[in-house]
């Protein structure tokens, strides 16, 4: 059953069951919205891109981004660039795999972002999602739908962090502007 996450809002990432989970995939989704135009409408390709920065102790340690798709110690891996999007309420464009079991010890929180490399703001994206899958039996456990597009160029989507020894996922929302997650830094270290 997934759960639709408002801005802010939090869920545990241990199985009915009790068990912890063991991979987990966010998936990013977005769709160019329909522009019109003096010979009517039109959509433009945008070029998003997903991006995990991983933080120790509130400090950026390694990035998993499109020019680096794994994790130094492997335990998250970028699935590659996607240049257009379009799958919007359907499948992923961008997704980043997280092997829970393997992220070091000392990696508390890992921070997803998305932003728009060309430069375009998120009023010329529609249906844009970030959503979390159990990737051990492809079942949808949460996803953050971004409602509303903005004069920004950037988000962040959501983060995966450690409470008490367990992994928790919260939704976060925040617009920011920037073209790489290098530019977003500033504006993710206040929601650590």
């Amino acid at each position: 059953m997934t759960v639709n996450l408002t801005k802010g809002q939090a869920i545990s990432l241990q199985k009915n069951d009790g068990g912890s989970l063991s991979a987990v995939r966010m998936g990013l989704g977005w769709q160019a919205a329909p522009r019109r135009g003096l010979f009517g409408t039109r959509t433009r390709e945008i070029d998003l891109d997903a991006s995990a920065v991983l933080f120790a102790d509130k400090q950026p340690v390694d990035v998993v981004f499109f020019q680096h798709l794994a994790s130094d110690d492997g335990s998250v891996r970028h699935t590659g660039d996607n240049l257009v999007g379009g799958a919007g309420q359907g499948g992923d464009d961008e997704s980043i795999l997280v092997d829970l079991q393997r992220v070091p010890v000392h990696i508390d929180q890992i921070v997803f972002t998305v932003n728009s490399f060309t430069g375009q703001t998120f009023q010329e994206v529609q249906n844009a999602f970030c959503r979390l899958v159990d990737e051990t039996n492809g079942q949808e456990l949460a996803r953050y739908t971004l409602a509303g597009g903005g004069n920004y160029t950037a988000q962040i989507m959501a983060k995966v962090h450690r409470v008490n020894g367990a992994w928790t996922m919260t939704a976060l929302g925040v617009p920011a502007n920037g073209r790489t997650f290098q530019d977003l830094i500033p504006v993710i270290l206040p929601h650590l």
